[in-house]
């Protein structure tokens, strides 16, 4: 079961497809996150999401938010990922120990060993503000990711 609204956020340090670290934490005090789960890099569903997200980034990403997309692909394999769909944001590699952060938040399918896709708007002070988790081929709706941030 995924964490529930009101709680405070598991904090995580990943790397992201360049290699660099990054920490929830280091965002508290200055930005909300809009944190993606997303089951596999390249593939249609996920593919499709994450464009989404790319092309509502104005709306998303700005000095008060920070969007994060996070897999159990391997850093070198969202690499490939963001450059080829032009994403412009951060995508952390949840590879090893495989799922970590996907299982403190909730959203691990352990029999399949990815991410369901659940996404996250976390709040300055690191409290979960809103949250939407959905089964592997069920589509997110970016309209409702800019809904969730407007009510901040």
């Amino acid at each position: 079961m995924a964490i529930e609204v009101g709680s405070q956020a598991p904090d995580f340090e990943l790397n992201d497809q360049h290699g660099q670290s990054v920490r929830l934490a280091d965002f508290r005090g200055r930005k909300a996150v809009l944190l993606v789960f997303y089951p596999f890099a390249f593939t249609g569903v996920c593919t499709g999401e994450l464009g989404e997200v790319q092309r509502e980034l104005d709306g998303l990403q700005n000095e008060d938010v920070q969007v994060l997309g996070l897999s159990c692909d391997s850093q070198f394999g969202q690499r490939v990922f963001a450059d080829r769909e032009g994403l412009g944001f951060p995508l952390l590699a949840d590879f090893w120990p495989h799922g970590a952060v996907a299982r403190a938040y909730g959203v691990l399918d352990e029999e399949r060993g990815c991410p369901l896709r659940g996404s996250f708007v976390i709040d300055r002070a690191g409290t979960v503000r809103w949250s939407v988790v959905n089964g592997l081929p069920d589509a997110r709706d970016v309209r409702e990711y800019l809904k969730a941030l407007a009510s901040l």
